[in-house]
């Protein structure tokens, strides 16, 4: 299958949450997804270099730009040379184009995140979520690979020591039960696959699907369905 299969949906809003891989995986969805795409966030990203970047809060720019450009993104700038929301909402960006591809979610570039109250940030009129789930945090210390490790710990009863499993990210998952879809990146060798099929198995009596694979190697591949 492809990334952009990962979707299920023929446009709109699409949020993608977690850690891992959100960024990339907005990316290429951009790249293979069809029609017009907006990237925009609900809280802050870096800019993309395929595509323009558009900050001013009138419509008929971006409605000008996407006529110029397949994709571009809406933000406004931040501190730091990153972006934040845009001025105008995602909910009117959709008026504007086929995909409007939201990074909704903040994970200070570690692999795996648990959720505090406030976040993620979904927009208004959200058509779907993908949470991103990176595989290489397995088999290392929470407090080094999970973002919000109290959070995580009172989740599934473990340890800031303690070393991460597959199990314990499926419990994080089905508690917090913030997408119905799960792409699990970073997954290349055969250890890690035997870890994706573990977490396909707890995942699907949830009624959660995952999809695995490697945004690197622009591989991926179903292993469970709702």
């Amino acid at each position: 299958m492809t990334f952009s299969q990962l979707t299920g949906i023929s446009g709109g809003i699409l949020a993608v949450i977690g850690s891992g891989g959100k960024t990339s995986l907005l990316r290429t969805l951009s790249e293979q997804l069809p029609g017009t795409v907006i990237l925009t966030t609900t809280t802050h990203i870096f800019p993309f270099e395929h595509c323009p970047l558009i900050t001013s809060e009138d419509p008929s720019f971006i409605r000008q730009a996407l006529g110029q450009h397949r994709v571009i993104t809406a933000a406004s700038t931040a501190e730091g040379g990153k972006l934040t929301a845009p001025a105008i909402p995602c909910i009117q960006l959709k008026e504007l184009a086929q995909w409007v591809l939201v990074e909704a979610d903040g994970s200070k570039r570690l692999p795996i995140k648990a959720h505090a109250p406030h976040e993620p940030v979904i927009p208004s009129g959200c058509d779907e979520i993908i949470c991103v789930v990176g595989a290489s945090g397995f088999g290392k210390r929470i407090a080094d690979v999970v973002h919000r490790p109290e959070i995580f710990c009172r989740i599934c009863g473990a340890s800031p020591e303690d070393l991460l499993t597959p199990e314990m990210t499926g419990t994080l998952l089905k508690t917090e039960k913030l997408a119905s879809k799960v792409f699990l990146n970073q997954v290349e060798s055969g250890k890690e696959w035997q870890n994706a099929a573990i977490l396909a198995e707890i995942l699907q009596y949830d009624n959660i699907s995952l999809t695995a694979g490697s945004l690197h190697h622009n591989t991926c591949r179903l292993l469970n369905s709702r």
